[in-house]
């Protein structure tokens, strides 16, 4: 496929872009002892863009006859032309970078495509049931499977031409526990870039039954968190969710040029001196994380970019376009879901690099806050204001963990949380990898981090 689009690619004049994007998806569900959902699908096309009087056109195919594909190149060319008669403010020139060349697999594709379907059913057959049986509080089970294998190839009229292969497994395991006139849930999801092995090796597979169970046990009876502004120990999940959702989305460089509050910060103090935050397509202090890439949707090999270094603003994140207009190189970020979507700046693993302080002497030097525990659902807006749900929350007094409480609500913005940080530990996890970011479409994405002490808003009862 990649000599075959190099070829016609060959044959065009101006800028010139040709992405083939084949994904296989198949997903099962199980519960209550009957399997719900086992679906299994195949899409695939070719997107195409254009750069014609600073402006893009795009078009797309199923299509992948080269007729066909020159036929999308001349809409996109035909798209670009007509969207440059309204388009006041043009489209510089698109600054050179070393672009991808060859051929890549990551780890686990081959391995995970060979493994019969019977099997990874199987093992969510036996989940279900074991977690199901476990207590007997727990009335019903919900085991989830999901891989994604993505085929990509991407060829560019200034130099790229590079495909990878690549897969990402995803587990879910739900528990519903019951008790006294109450109800709780229990939840662990996980999620990778890489095989079968992978999977399971997550630092959350291991116990994923013991812990699912107990969550939605423990918390049957707790009491709820009582509000106000007081420290905290954030868990990696929830640092993860902090760092993607509050702070990475305002540093899109497209939500920068329309106004977010990362504009104008670069060289300026935004956090704590402890907080070093980046976003990288590798596998940095842990291995397989959920969003890993080796190039983007433009053929720009990923790096790691470095937003926040010991709380001084470094960098934003772009695509081509956006590293054209603040006069900088690319750093990796321009994602499409799917063949037929225009490539976005998009994160992809986001995480607060660890420090040096142990979890256990966190906790010892705390004489009152909480531990908060499973990022939850939650908001984040362009100014950097936040509002998150957490699984629970263990209380802290004079350094020791105690009580657990239920429906921890964090809020605050985003800078000036960071900027509350005492102590950031030396244990680090990625922990959202079985995450979507939303952005008008889909991302697969992760995020994580060490434990990090702050001061934060719990929202609660009185």
């Amino acid at each position: 496929m990649r000599s075959f689009l190099e070829a016609i690619v060959a044959k065009q004049t101006g800028w010139v872009e040709l992405r083939y994007h084949r994904r296989l998806l198949n997903d099962f569900t199980v519960q209550k002892g009957r399997v719900d959902v086992a679906n299994s699908s195949v899409t695939g096309g070719i997107g195409v863009r254009v750069l014609e009087n600073g402006s893009w056109g795009f078009a797309s195919t199923v299509n992948l006859s080269a007729a066909a594909i020159e036929s999308a190149i001349e809409t996109a060319r035909a798209n670009a032309l007509e969207i440059s008669k309204i388009q006041a403010k043009k489209i510089p020139a698109l600054p050179r970078v070393t672009l991808g060349q060859g051929d890549i697999t990551l780890p686990g594709y081959d391995e995970l495509m060979s493994r019969p379907l019977e099997d990874k059913l199987s093992a969510m057959v036996s989940m279900e049931r074991e977690a199901a049986g476990s207590a007997s509080q727990i009335h019903t089970a919900m085991a989830s499977y999901r891989e994604i294998f993505e085929d990509k190839v991407v060829v560019t009229s200034d130099g790229a031409s590079i495909s990878q292969k690549l897969v990402r497994p995803e587990l879910r395991l739900v528990a519903y526990a019951s008790g006294d006139g109450e109800q709780n849930i229990g939840h662990t999801s996980l999620g990778v870039t890489g095989g079968w092995d992978c999977l399971f090796n997550h630092h959350k597979a291991g116990a994923i039954i013991e812990d699912t169970v107990r969550s939605a046990v423990d918390l049957l009876g707790a009491p709820h968190l009582p509000g106000g502004k007081t420290k905290v120990i954030l868990e990696p999940s929830v640092v993860g969710l902090l760092s993607h959702e509050a702070i990475g989305h305002t540093v899109e460089a497209d939500f920068v040029m329309s106004g977010s509050v990362a504009a104008g910060k670069i060289g300026k103090r935004v956090a704590s001196e402890l907080v070093t935050l980046c976003d990288s397509g590798a596998a940095e202090f842990g291995p397989t994380p959920g969003g890993l890439m080796a190039f983007d949707d433009e053929g720009v090999p990923t790096e790691n970019t470095v937003i926040i270094e010991d709380g001084v603003f470094k960098s934003y994140l772009h695509n081509r376009e956006s590293a054209a207009h603040f006069g900088v190189a690319p750093t990796g970020n321009a994602r499409a879901w799917l063949y037929h979507d225009e490539p976005l700046i998009r994160m992809r693993n986001t995480y607060i690099s660890p420090g040096t302080t142990s979890f256990e002497e966190m906790v010892a030097s705390t004489d009152e806050g909480f531990l908060l525990v499973g990022a939850g659902s939650g908001q984040a807006d362009a100014t950097g204001e936040f509002m998150f749900g957490t699984d629970y929350a263990v209380e802290i007094k004079n350094g020791k963990l105690g009580r657990k409480f239920k429906e921890a609500t964090i809020s605050g913005v985003a800078f000036d949380v960071l900027s509350t940080v005492d102590a950031v530990g030396s244990e680090f996890k990625w922990d959202l990898g079985a995450g979507y970011c939303g952005k008008w479409q889909p991302a697969k994405v992760d995020a994580g981090g060490p434990y990090v002490r702050c001061e934060i808003t719990l929202g609660g009862r009185q």
